[in-house]
């Protein structure tokens, strides 16, 4: 709108206000009335990847740039992140892990969790004829667990905690950590259980083992996130990534490889690159076939055979005290 004067959205964009009826692939006429909403209020819809207007002349002037250049795509931030990742099929999953933790992972199967874990979004690629689908989690208390202790355990660079981890066991001699420090968790249903460093030992545990039990326990938080992906019916077959945030630990990508059983691949790209690629689709510029050339697969990791029953081990200790966790806080609401 700012770009062009104009007001148009498309079904990806509704289906993030889960204003999108999938059944009946329409606007949801339910949620309009529930809300009292005006359906005057819905903007014009128009495809993904199209031409939706060109730069007017005001904005024109203030970027400095000719007037009339068409806008030709439009997605939300992670249904752009899994397109610049060239995550379009069923199976396929993109991943980040800045201050919170987002898995972005495609169906093509209607379905949705009736705990309201995960959110159901139309991706980029959806058409009334073809039911792409983007099942996404977030994890708030992510990278921001990193950055925080960052800032608290003597300002160490990212590379100097990395390395202190790496001297750490698995399951970091029995430290278990819960990332939840950033506010309720929509995986938790909602619950604001807060951020949890258990069995710490003054004796043994040093800031090698909390680093690595930090890593740990966001990995083990993406994996208990990725468990309820699959109860809908979704099976990872990849993680595809860019080398950012805490997919440049080496620890991090060994764990959430062994304990998910899934290859991650990381890509030299970003969402700016995605959306460039976007925008050459909808003027008619790129296919979907030919839009990712240039875009190059720069490192994987593979399960590690040998570990993988270590961090089973230690994310099934993980998840029991979690649970534990939320049962206490339930019992005590309900005691209440």
């Amino acid at each position: 709108m700012k770009l062009s004067g104009e007001v148009h959205s498309t079904i990806s964009g509704l289906s993030e206000g889960i204003l999108w009826d999938f059944k009946e692939q329409k606007v949801s006429d339910d949620l309009l009335k529930h809300f009292d909403f005006d359906q005057r209020l819905i903007p014009n819809i128009v495809p993904t990847f199209s031409e939706q207007g060109q730069l007017s002349a005001t904005a024109a002037k203030e970027l400095d740039l000719p007037a009339g250049i068409p806008i030709c795509y439009r997605a939300g931030d992670q249904p752009n992140n899994a397109f610049s990742l060239n995550v379009l099929n069923a199976g396929e999953i993109a991943a980040t892990a800045g201050t919170s933790g987002v898995v972005y992972g495609v169906s093509n199967e209607t379905k949705y969790d009736p705990e309201s874990r995960v959110n159901t979004f139309a991706h980029v690629n959806y058409t009334k004829q073809k039911n792409s689908l983007g099942i996404l989690l977030c994890i708030n208390g992510s990278g921001i667990l990193y950055s925080w202790a960052k800032r608290n355990f003597g300002h160490l660079e990212y590379e100097r905690m990395n390395s202190l981890a790496a001297q750490a066991p698995i399951g970091a001699n029995g430290l278990k950590v819960f990332p939840f420090g950033n506010g309720a968790e929509r995986m938790l249903q909602d619950r604001n259980i807060g951020s949890h460093f258990d069995n710490i030992n003054f004796n043994i545990h040093s800031n090698a083992h909390l680093f690595r039990g930090m890593l740990e326990g966001i990995v083990y938080s993406l994996k208990y996130g990725l468990e309820v992906m699959q109860e809908m019916g979704m099976e990872p077959n990849v993680i595809r990534a860019g080398p950012a945030n805490l997919f440049l630990s080496d620890i991090f990508r060994e764990a959430l490889a062994s304990v998910a059983n899934v290859s991650i691949e990381l890509y030299n790209t970003d969402g700016a690159q995605g959306a460039a690629r976007g925008a050459g689709v909808g003027m008619g510029h790129f296919t979907f076939d030919n839009a990712f050339t240039g875009l190059e697969k720069i490192g994987e990791v593979t399960p590690n055979k040998y570990l993988k029953s270590q961090y089973r081990y230690t994310y099934n200790k993980w998840k029991q005290s979690l649970e534990q966790k939320l049962q206490n806080i339930i019992s005590h609401t309900e005691d209440e």
